[in-house]
């Protein structure tokens, strides 16, 4: 059995030496015994419904014989379902830390200030999974909110939990500079991308690079534009760019510009392989590319609406103030469900 193989690697000390594999393995490890755990629950559910059978004969068991009978049921029809969702096929990236970019689109300033209930949003969201957060880079705007923020997530299975957050998200709402009470509709980008392993980083060939340093600008008090500490780094091949001057360390400014860099590539390529895809099989919840818009935000409605699936929710407050419970929940459903039905096609 797979799962004693797994626990019989994990025990070997040389295993435990080398750190990556060993995550690799305890990760497959607890998938395994996730599964056995529900399928031997599944096998001692179907011996009580056996055993509750056998009691029906029994005039003064015979009521008790039915409810277990009925409890027994229910209890299999749910470890079906769940022994099915646990056997899709893991997709890797799911486990990753990731990346995720928030950029103002339409609407000007309302669409930066947007950009910032957004991060907002995120980052009270990310507390509340216990997950650590980092700012990698950012470019305020002028009367508030951003031009565009790039954070660093991490813990576990972030990126399986955020992946479903890249595109188009909208907003409905009176701008706070509206005279006339007028509603605006404005719009931001998310890309939410998983880190790459820092062994992927040294695949990019130097001569596709061109690295500018510049002077880090807004708050850093005696440090600002003293030292050019801050690091732009361009894929010349791509035009892809991904800069960083959060740390006072050209160095350290460098390596996360880089990671950053790699996770744009790794994301372009993967939104390129769903494009191909999508032209074959339409998916439901869409490719992630940022001219999906998959979400609208409705203030003077109080609502929220996902368009991939057709769920609306009305507690908008809730929601932007970091309950993202519910949508992720929703979506996370469906798209497990999308693949449920690919599998059962492609075993006619």
């Amino acid at each position: 059995m797979r799962l004693a193989e797994l626990d019989a690697s994990l025990a070997d000390p040389q295993v435990a030496a080398d750190i990556k594999r060993w995550r690799v393995l305890a990760r497959e490890q607890a998938e395994a015994a996730d599964v056995v755990g529900r399928y031997r629950r599944h096998q001692q559910r179907e011996a009580d419904l056996a055993a509750a059978r056998e009691m029906l004969a029994d005039p003064e068991m015979a009521e008790m014989a039915k409810e277990e009978i009925a409890s027994a049921e229910a209890d299999m029809a749910r470890l079906d379902n769940e022994l099915q969702a646990a056997l899709i096929p893991r997709d890797p990236d799911d486990a990753r830390n990731a990346f995720v970019e928030i950029r103002a689109g339409t609407g000007g300033d309302e669409s930066a200030l947007f950009a910032g209930d957004l991060a907002r949003m995120y980052t009270r969201w990310f507390e509340r999974q216990g997950w650590r957060v980092e700012v990698m880079g950012q470019s305020d705007s002028e009367l508030g909110g951003y031009k565009e923020i790039v954070f660093r997530v991490e813990g576990d299975g972030v990126f399986g939990r955020l992946r479903f957050e890249s595109g188009g998200h909208r907003v409905q709402r009176v701008p706070a500079t509206e005279a006339q009470g007028r509603i605006h509709t404005s719009a931001c980008t998310v890309a939410v991308m998983p880190e790459p392993d820092e062994a992927e980083e040294v695949q990019l060939n130097p001569a596709d690079l061109r690295i500018d340093t510049f002077r880090a600008s807004g708050a850093g008090g005696q440090h600002v534009n003293k030292t050019d500490s801050a690091i732009r780094i361009t894929h010349l091949p791509t035009g892809l760019v991904a800069e960083c001057q959060d740390d006072r360390s050209q160095h350290r400014n460098k390596a996360k510009a880089m990671a950053v860099l790699v996770a744009r590539l790794r994301e372009k390529e993967r939104s390129e392989r769903a494009a191909k895809e999508a032209a074959t099989r339409k998916s439901l919840i869409g490719s992630g590319d940022r001219s999906d818009r998959i979400r609208t935000y409705n203030f003077p409605q109080g609502r929220v609406t996902d368009h991939r699936i057709n769920l609306t929710l009305y507690r908008l407050g809730a929601v932007m103030d970091g309950d993202l419970d519910e949508l992720i929940a929703a979506l996370q459903a469906a798209r497990a469900a999308e693949q449920l039905a690919a599998l059962e096609a492609g075993g006619r």
